[in-house]
């Protein structure tokens, strides 16, 4: 039989307009579910970084970019974008009220609680296909993470962002020479070919070394200068 370790317990489980999400200990780690879908956990967290770390090595030296990084999720991507002090503003997309909760003054706050009080990082709650499409703001790095990647996506509509019309979106916010980087729990060779047609330059994947299975992995492309 398992032990009461090896059976996930519910935190906390909320009806949004988006569906059922919820948070979730098992053993030592945390879990996010979205309608029934994993999400991510605090067991890792090196994918995360990757996504921060290639998007601001593609600007090649920028002074202070900003970056938007779409998605809360456990906070990691936060964190690690606010302990360098390279970025200059940090903009976090989250649609999930219940989220933003977790890390303000729930269980995730031992992990963002830092970087959330650095005055360059700034939370908006809203849908990220909407804020691309309507924000007046601009950004020298969008880093997404609010799917399982293009291929796999959360909800029905956030798959309209990974077309070519989403990603004229993404390009419309970025400023010349930007970076979008694209987190993926798999490759998607059909993903790049699309990033390409948007007219994206530098296509390319980097990937984070596993010892079995499919790894994950960060799309990038460049917005031409």
């Amino acid at each position: 039989m398992p032990s009461s370790y090896d059976i996930p317990e519910v935190l906390d489980r909320r009806e949004g307009p988006h569906g059922e999400v919820v948070l979730r200990r098992h053993g030592d780690r945390l879990e996010i579910i979205a309608n029934g879908c994993f999400l991510m956990d605090t067991s890792d967290g090196r994918s995360e970084r990757l996504l921060i770390d290639a998007a601001l090595d593609a600007l090649a030296g920028r002074d202070r970019p900003h970056v938007l990084i779409g998605g809360l999720g456990v906070g990691f991507s936060l964190a690690h974008a606010a302990a360098d002090p390279r970025w200059g503003r940090i903009t976090v997309v989250e649609r999930e009220h219940a989220i933003v909760e977790w890390h303000r003054d729930g269980p995730l706050s031992s992990l963002s609680a830092q970087a959330l009080a650095d005055p360059r990082a700034k939370i908006v709650e809203a849908d990220l296909v909407a804020h691309v499409n309507e924000t007046s703001d601009t950004y020298d790095a969008l880093c997404l993470d609010i799917d399982n990647g293009p291929d796999w996506t959360v909800t029905e509509g956030n798959g309209n962002l990974y077309r070519e019309a989403g990603l004229a979106s993404c390009a419309r916010v970025l400023r010349p020479g930007g970076v979008l980087a694209v987190w993926s729990a798999q490759p998607s060779p059909e993903f790049e070919e699309t990033l390409r047609n948007a007219g994206f330059q530098r296509v390319r994947t980097e990937e984070i070394p596993v010892a079995r299975g499919v790894p994950d992995v960060v799309h990038l492309g460049i917005r031409p200068g």
